[in-house]
């Protein structure tokens, strides 16, 4: 039986835009008194903002033509993966209801690829076509509102879903549908993926000391402008507050994080998370409030985190201590948080 909610966040609206992620909480710390202020670039994208910092901008580009390169590279990324657009590639392939096979550009095909290998890491705990139950708790473009499921919808959904089902071949690039009715939901990190596309250009217009965030995803290499490692800020999971949890040196890697304390609705009390368990088709319902997983790329940071998220304290501690994975989880225990690390976060840990 569905039941009306009783009330909606400001984060859930915020959530209904463009390849809207989970909440994210990681944010760059800007060191007080600094020599100079570095050059900066920020905009509007994928229903968030970017924004890169850069220590020392060349003099031989121009500042108008970069950032036009910028917003160039995020829009071909939401042309290409944005569920949100009915014109995209992802949303085309979501549109055949039979199976079949559909022509994609090979970014998209790295990034669909890239989410089947951790879905197979993490045993479904992170899966890209978990959209339509996503959709579901009215969490995604195409829902009616939020309201509690029946048990009987749950299945019915479920068994159009598995990434198990998803088929790649590179040459041309193409994705087909094993299952009728599958489709392809990358929010979960099409968003790690735009600063990835974001590292590369920078690097390549001759650029070594950067730091690149989109919705609290980044990646930064080298150092800040006062020469020092960039320094990152891990929020307490606490939606109405802004304070930091943990601070993090990075001189070169990406940094995302999962949190189910922003993005919710409520119903007599009990809070249901945007993160929705793939194997269940349910939202997570544990004690883990974030995790921030650090990696060589914001693709994989961003995918890990979520899967982390979704497995839980125990499971996902596990996990990420057998992967050798850099994470951190933060976890409420009735009178607080308990932070837990595995030894390859330990390294960019200050204090």
């Amino acid at each position: 039986m569905s039941s009306a909610l009783s009330r909606r966040t400001l984060f859930q609206l915020a959530g209904k835009l463009a390849l809207a992620a989970p909440a994210l909480s990681v944010v760059a710390c800007e060191e007080a008194g600094g020599l100079r202020k570095a050059p900066g670039f920020a905009g509007a994208t994928m229903g968030t903002s970017y924004n890169i910092t850069v220590s020392a901008f060349p003099g031989t580009l121009d500042r108008r033509v970069f950032k036009a390169s910028i917003e160039g590279i995020l829009e071909t990324v939401n042309r290409q993966m944005s569920n949100w657009r009915s014109g995209s590639e992802i949303s085309l392939f979501n549109a055949g209801r039979t199976t079949g096979w559909s022509r994609i550009s090979h970014d998209t095909l790295a990034v669909v690829d890239e989410a089947l290998s951790i879905g197979k890491m993490t045993g479904g705990a992170f899966d890209p076509t978990v959209g339509p139950l996503v959709d579901l708790w009215g969490f995604g473009p195409a829902t009616g509102g939020q309201t509690i499921p029946s048990d009987s919808r749950i299945e019915t959904l479920l068994a159009r879903t598995g990434y198990r089902h998803l088929q790649l071949v590179d040459s041309p690039p193409a994705i087909g549908k094993g299952r009728a009715g599958l489709e392809v939901n990358l929010s979960g990190i099409a968003k790690g993926f735009g600063v990835d596309k974001l590292a590369a250009f920078i690097e390549s217009q001759g650029i070594e000391d950067y730091l690149v965030e989109i919705g609290g995803e980044l990646r930064a290499r080298g150092r800040s402008p006062r020469r020092a490692p960039w320094h990152i800020g891990i929020e307490k999971p606490i939606a109405w507050y802004r304070g930091l949890q943990r601070v993090i040196a990075l001189e070169g890697g990406a940094v995302a994080t999962s949190g189910n304390y922003r993005n919710y609705f409520e119903n007599d009390g009990v809070l249901y998370s945007h993160i929705i368990d793939p194997r269940s088709g349910t939202p997570v319902d544990h004690k883990l409030a974030s995790v921030t997983v650090v990696a060589g790329s914001a693709m994989r940071a961003d995918a890990l985190s979520t899967a982390l998220m979704v497995l839980g304290p125990d499971d996902g501690f596990a996990l990420a201590r057998r992967e050798g994975l850099a994470a951190f989880f933060i976890v409420q225990d009735g009178r607080g948080f308990v932070e837990i690390a595995t030894p390859a976060f330990d390294v960019y840990a200050l204090g």
